[in-house]
């Protein structure tokens, strides 16, 4: 089991700066997710060769493995010209992979076009949700050869707002692509999204399951619906936290009791986004505690 840092607290260090960060919070390993000076939110990456190569001295003098690469393009948007953009950076993303010699990247089923094309951008109100699935569609014929062809995998997780944020239909959206190269990412802090039953949905999820992450978070439909409230009422609006274990709601023996009982041996990160204020003493929380759930269940 490869036990990663989205070090997404600590996008002030440079590139060269974060590997021996995510090594003094006791991490080997690092899930990139996007920063300005590499791979941005939704635009063409910012990766030159010297800036690869200083990269991976760093990686090496730290002793620091990248597990996963997370770009976030716009793959699922019905405007085309922003899906082909979002599929060209797709693919330099994958080159820039093989480049740095990592084998998996990782992604979101994706929201709809940008607000500025003057559609609607929250697919979850259902008027966008088959225009978002096709554009997908189209995006992943593009893709799916690229990836298998380079030996790349690739994790994808339903999030709140996207076209799909429950387990189903994404688990079977995911068999449908039916390549060995494109499983499932099964994120703690959307739990309440996916369903209600963690042990449930992750034997259901077992034999595409390759990527989980570790975050907690609280049941926003709890307390008759009252958990938050919300003006005005009836909103829209998605709302989940990424907190340390323990701060939120989700029955963590029950997860890792599971993840057990099932053979789970891919990718683990940790991808806490709430206290950049203790992002160290965070990382290093979170190291020890998924270490100890781990030595708890994996028996």
């Amino acid at each position: 089991m490869k036990i990663a840092l989205d070090p997404f607290m600590h996008r002030h260090l440079t590139l060269e700066k974060l590997p021996s960060k995510v090594a003094e919070l006791g991490y080997e390993w690092i899930e990139l997710s996007p920063r300005a000076d590499f791979l941005e939110w939704f635009k063409a990456p910012r990766v030159f060769p010297d800036r690869v190569k200083s990269f991976k001295k760093a990686l090496g003098d730290a002793n620091v493995g990248i597990a996963s690469l997370l770009p976030m393009y716009r793959w699922a948007s019905n405007d085309e010209d922003e899906r082909q953009a979002a599929v060209r950076h797709w693919k330099r993303a994958i080159e820039i992979a093989v480049e740095l010699g990592v084998d998996t990247m990782n992604s979101e089923f994706g929201r709809g076009p940008h607000p500025d094309k003057g559609s609607c951008y929250c697919c979850h109100t259902g008027s966008m949700i088959e225009a978002c699935e096709d554009a997908w569609w189209r995006s992943m014929e593009d893709l799916v050869p690229v990836l298998e062809r380079e030996g790349i995998n690739l994790h994808i997780e339903p999030h709140p707002e996207d076209w799909t944020e429950t387990l189903q239909p994404s688990l079977d959206l995911i068999r449908t692509v039916n390549s060995p190269r494109v499983k499932f990412l099964y994120c703690t802090p959307h739990t309440f999204y996916f369903g209600d039953d963690t042990v449930a949905m992750l034997r259901e999820s077992a034999d595409v399951l390759a990527h989980v992450h570790i975050a907690d978070t609280f049941n926003h439909k709890a307390s008759s619906g009252l958990r938050y409230i919300i003006n005005p009422p009836g909103s829209q609006a998605r709302v989940h936290q990424h907190l340390n274990i323990g701060q939120g709601e989700v029955p963590w023996d029950d997860f890792y009791k599971t993840l057990a009982e099932i053979g789970f041996d891919g990718i683990m990160t940790a991808c806490v986004f709430a206290w950049e204020e203790k992002a160290d003493e965070s990382g290093t929380f979170m190291r020890s505690e998924m270490q100890r759930l781990i030595d708890k269940h994996y028996k």
